[in-house]
């Protein structure tokens, strides 16, 4: 599938090393003043090539708005069609990859599903997809629904390590220097968002952010609230007591993660998602090609040695728009 979203719906096209990326927003209300501003500085925070941490990539990444807005920036309530063209391809690092299933990418079960796969820089199963998400979700956090309520993510751990910024770091360039790889784990906190947000059974709030962060490349697990604690916990240690305020009723503490029966219970939202190491390795490291035989992949090309450190954004922009999403259904 290549579209997200039930009112505010994405369909995003491109691969990696293909002439361009891309997408149509469609659901957005008119008369939306649009800052582009926003949009570049989203992206800027996924931008490949920002420091000697992530790939050496360098993609300006600058989207072109193509339609659904006036010449002033104001959507016309008609799909918003955007674009952002490749400049960076390194195509000939994967010419020896054609025929090679590189362990733990999509290579093996493109194949199976379509018949053939795009060897280079992994086509549509590429995390350069989610530069068309990144955009997406800069452009929904701009809707007057979307103005008092704050989505903020980071890195609070890689490879195990919890630490400073600094602390990370170090870990990552271990890896680095190993030609190995790294995951790391995202938490998000949304601020602002009302009660009464959600539905029950089987469009759960919960399970609609999981299938947003499900959908990210690399994305391995995600939970909300005490997640997986709450298993070796009691319902005593677990209990969300309500109290009130002149009228405001809230939990004194959040291990609901600010969802309960699928629906907002206007505390924090607060979610976290697993990342797996970067599959891509430089390293040799033992596969198989396309017809069975034996063979040794060597390690070569630009990759990020942590996805986590670059998802950062990706994660907000999946949760604004399904928060957006929720929004205008409410309405």
């Amino acid at each position: 599938m290549n579209t997200f979203g039930r009112n505010l719906r994405l369909t995003t096209f491109g691969e990696s090393h293909g002439k361009a990326m891309g997408g149509i927003l469609d659901g957005m209300p008119g008369g939306v003043k649009i800052d582009m501003d926003i949009i570049i500085r989203e992206t800027a925070r996924r931008r490949p090539g920002q420091s000697h941490l992530v790939t050496a990539r360098n993609e300006k990444d600058i989207p072109e708005l193509l339609s659904g807005l006036t010449d002033d920036m104001v959507t016309l309530g008609t799909p918003i069609g955007f674009i952002v063209r490749n400049t960076d391809q390194r195509s000939s690092d994967y010419g020896e990859m054609a025929d090679l299933y590189r362990p733990n990418h999509a290579d093996f079960t493109y194949d199976k599903r379509y018949g053939l796969h795009e060897a280079r820089g992994g086509g549509r199963a590429s995390a350069r997809e989610t530069l068309n998400w990144v955009i997406g979700g800069a452009i929904a956090r701009q809707l007057p629904c979307m103005k008092n309520i704050s989505i903020n993510a980071n890195v609070i751990s890689i490879g195990g390590v919890k630490g400073s910024d600094k602390e990370l770091a170090t870990v990552v360039e271990a890896a680095m220097k190993r030609g190995d790889s790294v995951g790391g784990i995202i938490e998000c906190v949304i601020e602002g968002l009302p009660a009464g947000i959600g539905n029950p059974v089987f469009e759960k709030l919960h399970a609609r952010l999981a299938h947003a962060m499900m959908s990210i490349n690399a994305a391995k697990g995600f939970e909300y609230g005490d997640g997986f604690e709450a298993a070796s916990k009691y319902g005593t240690e677990q209990a969300d007591i309500f109290t009130s305020d002149n009228g405001h009723i809230y939990t004194k503490s959040n291990h609901s993660g600010g969802i309960q029966g699928g629906i907002s219970n206007g505390m924090p939202i607060v979610f976290r998602v697993a990342f797996k190491p970067t599959p891509t390795l430089l390293q040799d490291i033992e596969t198989v090609d396309k017809f069975g035989n034996q063979k040794i992949l060597k390690g070569k090309g630009r990759h990020d040695p942590c996805v986590a450190l670059r998802a950062v954004p990706v994660v907000e922009a999946m949760s604004a728009l399904v928060i957006a999403d929720e929004l205008i259904s409410n309405h």
